[in-house]
C-alpha cells in the first residue's frame, strides 16, 4: 500500500509526511475548488529555513521541470522557494502520488503566460515549520 490510511508519505515520521489527496482534483488534474492544497513532506530537516521565510510575503515555489530519466524512475520532486527575491531551499518534497497534480499546474500556468510557480503559504504547526502549497491559486 502506497500511503496510509490517513495519507502522506510513509517515508517520513507521522508529523512530517505530507498532505494532500487526488480527491480534491478534477478528471483534468484541475483542482475542484479554490481551497486545495498540498502539504510538503520532509520539511523536519529543514526548519531553520523555513523560520527565516515565515514573514515573507509572496513565496511561490521554484520547482525544476523533472527530466526524462527523473520521470522514468519516478524520482520525488524536490520544492525550492522564491522568497525575498531569492530561492532558498530545499524545503521539503512533494508527497509520492500527488506529482501529477503538480506538474499539471506548472504546466497550466506555463500555459497561461503566468511564472509557472505555485503561490505557497509557510505555517507553524505543533510539529514545526510546514509548506502547503496552495493549489487552488492555480487555477
Amino acid at each position: 500500500m502506497l500511503f496510509r490510511r490517513g495519507g502522506g508519505d510513509p517515508d517520513f515520521p507521522k508529523g512530517d509526511q505530507g498532505r494532500g489527496s487526488l480527491g480534491d482534483y478534477k478528471f483534468d488534474l484541475m483542482p475542484s475548488s479554490k481551497n486545495v492544497t498540498i502539504r510538503l513532506a520532509g520539511s523536519d530537516p529543514h526548519q531553520e529555513v523555513l523560520s527565516g521565510i515565515a514573514q515573507a510575503a509572496g513565496v511561490e515555489t521554484a520547482i525544476a521541470r523533472r527530466t526524462d530519466e527523473e520521470e522514468r524512475t519516478d524520482a520525488p520532486i524536490v520544492v525550492r522557494l522564491f522568497a525575498n527575491g531569492r530561492i532558498v531551499g530545499p524545503v521539503g518534497r512533494v508527497p509520492r502520488g500527488l506529482e501529477g497534480p503538480v506538474n499539471e499546474a506548472l504546466s497550466r500556468l506555463d500555459l497561461a503566460g503566468r511564472k509557472p510557480r505555485i503561490p505557497v503559504e509557510v505555517v507553524r504547526t505543533k510539529d514545526g515549520w510546514r509548506v502547503d502549497l496552495r493549489m487552488g491559486d492555480t487555477r
